[in-house]
């Protein structure tokens, strides 16, 4: 059986990480750790929050996407996926548009694309202000070009992304539900 990554993308506030926790939790997906460069804030630990790595050992990696970020290195490594399918387990991981376009066109059907969205920028603006960004940030992100590039599913995945609409958490835990019933009677 092919192993599977569950790749959720979309807004930022639309609840990819909650969405992403839920396929953990109910699912047994197992989380793809991303590495970084950056120094780790106060208890993060090292292969569970991220791979904290020094700029030589970034670069041994092999990456199906990177970024770099006030001067930091971001990425998601081919060696991280495979640890998660060593472990016979199918994978997720929360991307930007960007790198949910990159997974698709690098590994094509083992990427489940799941674009996680609400019906407004309103439901936005409120969830980023719940969980304490400040109004001048709240402002700065949803009007960054990042922020504008993940209100749209790129026209590139449209055929093969799956939609959640997540303006209210159970309804989209039933579209997750369906979704991944799907997934299990493809794979019969």
């Amino acid at each position: 059986m092919q192993r599977k990554i569950f790749v959720i993308t979309g807004p930022t506030g639309a609840g990819k990480t909650t969405i992403s926790r839920y396929l953990e939790q109910g699912y047994n997906l197992k989380k793809v750790i991303t590495h970084t460069t950056r120094p780790p804030r106060l208890g993060e630990i090292d292969g569970q929050d991220y791979y904290f790595e020094t700029t030589t050992s970034f670069n041994s990696k092999h990456y199906l996407e990177k970024v770099e970020y006030a001067g930091n290195q971001y990425g998601s490594s081919r060696e991280a996926l495979a640890l998660v399918w060593q472990g016979g387990n199918d994978g997720v991981i929360v991307l930007d548009t960007k790198g949910a376009q990159t997974y698709a066109q690098q590994l094509g059907t083992q990427a489940v694309i799941v674009y996680v969205t609400v019906s407004n920028s309103t439901i936005l603006a409120q969830r980023l202000a719940q969980r304490g960004d400040c109004p001048d940030q709240i402002k700065q992100r949803l009007a960054s070009q990042d922020f504008q590039r993940d209100l749209t599913i790129p026209a590139l995945m449209e055929q093969k992304v799956k939609v959640i609409l997540n303006d209210d958490l159970a309804v989209a835990k039933a579209q997750v539900d369906q979704l991944m019933l799907a997934q299990k009677l493809e794979n019969i």
